[in-house]
This record gives structure tokens, C-alpha cells and sequence, in this order.
């Protein structure tokens, strides 16, 4: 089991930036790809970014290609999101996930995604 808590959301300014981060616990965190997610009021779990178990390997949405940065700290157990330059599309409740740990790949597919953190809120203003 892979315990997952994000943190760092926050009502900020179109043009303004947040680090999410994640901290997970449970089990070894550097044996899972870490992926993050957003859900906007009213529309599906849509994919952000995912990040390989060393780090070396990183994909985004095209969405957010270039504003925004995934990184990981395994010795910390944590993941971040770097999000800037946001807008008010960027406004949803953000989620961090974890793949099985016989995954060396992220997807795009949150059913692909094991473990969920509870989410945290991001509110932008234009």
C-alpha cells in the first residue's frame, strides 16, 4: 500500500505560480511512477504529467507543456508540480497517483494509477 498527501494548492492570480508536492508513504517510493492529475467542475480526471521511478524520464500534457514541471525527491519521498504562468483553466482540484510498482512507465490513463491522494485545490483568478 501507497499512501499519497498533497498539499501546496491555493488561490493565486492568472499569470502566478504554486509548487505542489506529494508525500507518500507505505511502502519504497522510488518502485512507483508517479503521475499528477486535474479535475475541473463537471469534467473527467484529466492526465498532467508523469515522472519515472529515478526521475529521468518526465511527459506532459500538452496543456501544460512548458508552465509547468514535475520533479521527485525520493530520499524525501515526494513529488512535486511546479505550475506557472497558470491561467483560469488551470483551476481544478489537482491529485498526485501512484502506478504498481511493476510499472517503469507513466500513462496518460488514470485506471493505470494505483494509489490516489485526496487532492488538493487549485483556484486561479483572472
Amino acid at each position: 500500500q501507497v499512501q499519497l498527501v498533497e498539499s501546496g494548492g491555493g488561490l493565486v492570480q492568472a499569470g502566478g505560480s504554486l509548487r505542489l508536492s506529494c508525500v507518500a508513504s507505505g511502502r519504497t517510493f522510488n518502485d512507483n511512477v508517479m503521475g499528477w492529475f486535474r479535475q475541473a467542475p463537471g469534467k473527467e480526471r484529466e492526465f498532467v504529467a508523469f515522472i519515472t521511478r529515478n526521475g529521468g524520464t518526465t511527459y506532459y500534457a500538452d496543456s501544460v507543456k512548458g508552465r509547468f514541471t514535475i520533479s521527485r525527491d525520493n530520499a524525501k519521498n515526494t513529488v512535486y508540480l511546479q505550475i506557472s504562468s497558470l491561467k483560469p483553466e488551470d483551476t481544478a482540484v489537482y491529485f498526485c497517483a501512484a502506478r504498481d510498482s511493476s510499472a517503469w512507465l507513466g500513462t496518460r490513463r488514470p485506471n493505470d494509477y494505483l494509489y490516489w491522494g485526496q487532492g488538493t485545490q487549485v483556484t486561479v483568478s483572472s
